[in-house]
Formats: C-alpha cells, sequence, structure tokens
C-alpha cells in the first residue's frame, strides 16, 4: 500500500527538518511544494508517499498505520 501525507508549516527551518526527517525514513517527494501567504508568514506544504508492506482494505486504519510508519 502507499501511504499519503501531507506536510505543511511556516516556511522556516523547523519544516524543512520535518520533511528531511520524512525522507530519511524511507518517504518520498510528491509533486511540487506549494507556497502561500496568511498575511504574516509564508506557509508552505509539501506531499510525501511510503510504500508499505500492508494491503489496503476498506477496514485500514490509516492514522494506525500512518503513525506506524512515521
Amino acid at each position: 500500500m502507499k501511504l499519503y501525507r501531507y506536510l505543511t508549516g511556516v516556511d522556516d527551518t523547523q519544516f524543512c527538518i520535518r520533511v528531511t526527517k520524512a525522507l530519511n525514513l524511507g518517504w518520498e517527494l510528491y509533486g511540487s511544494p506549494t507556497m502561500s501567504f496568511n498575511g504574516t508568514n509564508t506557509i508552505v506544504g509539501q506531499v510525501i508517499c511510503k510504500e508499505v508492506d500492508e494491503d489496503y482494505t476498506e477496514e485500514t486504519d490509516i492514522l494506525a498505520v500512518l503513525k506506524s510508519n512515521a
């Protein structure tokens, strides 16, 4: 099954650390990053995906799978 996450946050070092950590845990970038401005800060987002050794069914608890593969 392929897992999907959309990381968002203020465009700062902490966001870069979150993305770097995910990449080093086996997640891969998917698509282009996004940027917006909320009036105070630049907000960025990046989709990441990861293939795991589980089959998807309608009963799959995606949040539990994400937590175990964080």
